[in-house]
């Protein structure tokens, strides 16, 4: 559909959706690019607090995949007018709130319209010097690849409409959606990062491919080191399937290659994601300063999952 959108001529314009990047770039002067995006879902947890943090953790990532620093959002919100207490709403809107506070960022307003079914999410506004933007374009042959949260928020939420989810589980879940990608963001950076992407609804193999085509290069990935929440592969074997890996398998098995001998922890990579975290393209050079720089800001998590090699048949190569 977007092939029959007229292209863009604004010379300032320096990201658009020609390389499905996660947000689109706009050149103010030689020092500063406007950033911006927008992205809103349904209820992926059931505490309408915990679901505005969430969404606006996810919202949020867009902006920090591309090495760039969130200013300002606007709320979006589709609510079910008279269906639902307006005390839900006002606790969404304060979960939004709770996570942009932590990032420093200010909500100036934001629409709402009636709706029969609930969304949230935000438009928000970030800067970044042209120099350090961080692109999904930007990957080359020779270098790690390195992701930062692990995989299985699309499985664990299906478990959690079907009664099927753990408390416990649903608390790390949960945790980790809410979780900022700003220190994987200024880590990268700092480690000379060439490309990154926020790892969402398309899945790892969807944004993974989307990457690799864009950079032209092809992603070689080791299974054994892609990182996947507890329980995960047990509900997948138990028939707990979301529709959106079935529809993701579907498209971007075909620019996939390789056989691995696990079929329930190669399903994973088509698992869609909620707030994600951050698929990085480093230098090898690069690796031991995007981790030390994960842990000064007090993070620790970093999965090296494969490596970038010339391009191939297909974008994306599992092992």
């Amino acid at each position: 559909m977007l092939e029959k959108l007229p292209p863009i001529l604004d010379p300032r314009v320096l990201v658009s959706e020609g390389t499905v990047d996660d947000a689109g770039v706009y050149l103010l002067n030689e020092q500063t690019a406007l950033v911006f995006t927008v992205d809103f879902f349904t209820p992926v947890v059931d505490d309408p607090r915990d679901f505005g943090r969430i969404a606006a953790a996810n919202a949020l990532s867009d902006i920090y995949a591309m090495g760039a620093r969130p200013l300002i959002a606007l709320n979006v919100l589709c609510f079910p007018d008279g269906e639902l207490p307006p005390d839900v709403m006002a606790e969404i809107l304060l979960g939004g709130e709770d996570t942009m506070a932590e990032a420093g960022v200010s909500i100036v307003g934001g629409h709402s319209v009636s709706d029969r079914e609930l969304k949230y999410g935000l438009a928000v506004v970030g800067t970044v010097a042209p120099g350090s933007l961080v692109t999904n374009a930007g990957a080359r042959p020779g270098q790690t690849l390195a992701l930062t949260k692990p995989l299985g928020t699309g499985v664990l939420m299906t478990a959690l409409k079907d009664a099927k989810l753990p408390p416990d589980r649903l608390a790390e879940a949960t945790a980790i959606m809410r979780r900022l990608n700003r220190a994987a963001s200024e880590a990268m950076v700092e480690a000379g990062a060439t490309a990154a992407t926020d790892v969402t609804g398309f899945g790892f193999a969807g944004h993974a491919v989307s990457m690799a085509r864009s950079s032209r290069v092809t992603f070689e990935v080791d299974l054994s080191g892609v990182p996947v929440m507890a329980g995960v592969r047990e509900l997948l074997d138990s028939g707990v399937w979301p529709g959106g890996l079935a529809s993701n398998r579907q498209y971007y098995g075909a620019f996939v290659d390789g056989a691995p001998g696990d079929a329930a922890a190669a399903d994973v990579l088509y698992d869609p994601q909620t707030s994600g975290g951050l698929l990085i393209a480093v230098p090898d050079d690069g690796v031991d300063r995007l981790r030390d720089g994960l842990a000064r800001r007090g993070e620790k998590d970093l999965w090296i999952v494969g490596r970038t090699v010339p391009e191939g048949p297909r974008p994306l190569v599992v092992r």
